[in-house]
């Protein structure tokens, strides 16, 4: 007795898609497994502080001393860990306390749409919690500029200084388009699929080892552990990449706080190359379209300087950590000397109270 060949080929897709359905859950069952291991294998250093809504943030601060110099990264999934390579060394000079967006690394997701002033008020409520004490001093590196840019427009009455490192600028990819003729925005359909399978397992089959060799160990092989648990962030953010820009593009005005902008001056390799997609020639004119938007960045406040760092790339902070570290001592020396001269001037009235209220002694 012969079976009829629509039969067979229905038998056949049912056992594919038993098959199909036993590799998904086995999948997601790894996934899950893996997800505890990173909670294990890399716990949350500094602390975890709950904030409105029940949701916490991870934030790390170390050192004592005035002012409180916060760092922000960039459009990665490093969070506090972007300044590995520079977060002791900056807590032997003042406070300094590195942190995670909401969705990046330990950090509880947002609720709702992405909203790139939220960033700001996220990590103001961190900090109070946390029992952390104004002054600030912020530290953007990439995106992390505009968001700290949103910040000061939040909470200026607070921010005694910036430094901008590598600071994305709000006309940057219209400049960028015209000098490659072809859109430098990041690319988000990645991210998109990455975050949709991210429960299955399939992220973490993914190569993540082509981070260059200057960049510490922590900041490589903890974002790879936590890869799934931050894409849905990482895509949020992307997506929003041109609301922040424009967002921070309408603030600007820092007034006379000091600011320091840093500027990758490295050339383009073949490796940077081949990931845009671009030609050695569009490279030129995209390294030429970026110096006069970072030099438009430290006309933003009057007390600024502006150094090209010529063999460091984007990470400048992973490349030559020296520089990023004297700069925000600079400013941190900056906003101290600012806030003796105010006391003397003023004695009993805060330094804020009396730079933005102009309190005149008697």
């Amino acid at each position: 007795m012969s079976i009829h060949p629509a039969r067979w080929l229905k038998r056949i897709a049912v056992g594919f898609a038993a098959l199909g359905a036993i590799a998904l859950l086995s999948g997601a069952s790894y996934e899950q497994f893996m997800r505890h291991h990173a909670r294990q294998a890399f716990p949350v250093p500094g602390r975890l502080v709950e904030i409105a809504g029940g949701r916490h943030i991870q934030i790390d601060c170390r050192g004592a001393g005035s002012p409180t110099v916060v760092l922000e990264s960039g459009l990665d999934n490093l969070g506090s860990l972007s300044w590995a390579a520079v977060h002791d060394s900056l807590a032997r000079t003042t406070r300094v306390c590195a942190y995670s967006r909401a969705g990046i690394l330990w950090s509880d997701p947002a609720p709702g749409p992405f909203d790139p002033r939220q960033v700001g008020r996220d990590l103001h409520a961190a900090l109070v919690t946390a029992g952390e004490a104004a002054p600030w001093v912020l530290v953007g590196h990439s995106l992390g500029g505009p968001y700290v840019t949103l910040f000061t427009s939040l909470y200026g009455t607070e921010v005694a200084g910036l430094v901008f490192v590598d600071a994305s600028h709000p006309a940057q990819f219209a400049r960028f388009q015209e000098a490659t003729g072809k859109s430098m925005k990041p690319p988000a359909g990645l991210l998109a699929v990455g975050s949709a399978l991210a429960w299955t397992g399939l992220v973490r089959l993914v190569p993540t080892d082509d981070a260059p060799a200057s960049w510490p160990a922590a900041a490589v092989a903890v974002p790879s552990a936590y890869l799934p648990t931050s894409l849905h962030a990482l895509r949020a953010e992307t997506d929003a990449v041109d609301a922040t820009l424009a967002a921070a593009g309408r603030v600007r005005a820092l007034g006379d706080r000091p600011l320091v902008v840093l500027t990758a001056g490295a050339p383009m390799t073949p490796a940077d190359l081949a990931r845009e997609g671009i030609t050695p020639a569009q490279g030129a004119r995209l390294q030429a379209a970026r110096m006069p938007l970072q030099d438009d960045e430290a006309t933003w406040s009057r007390r600024s300087r502006h150094e090209l760092v010529r063999d460091a790339p984007h990470y400048i902070q992973f490349d030559r950590p020296d520089v990023v570290i004297a700069a925000v001592r600079e400013v941190v020396g900056r906003a101290r000397q600012r806030a003796r001269s105010e006391r003397a001037y003023c004695p009993g009235v805060s330094p804020n109270a009396a730079r933005n209220t102009r309190v005149k002694c008697d």
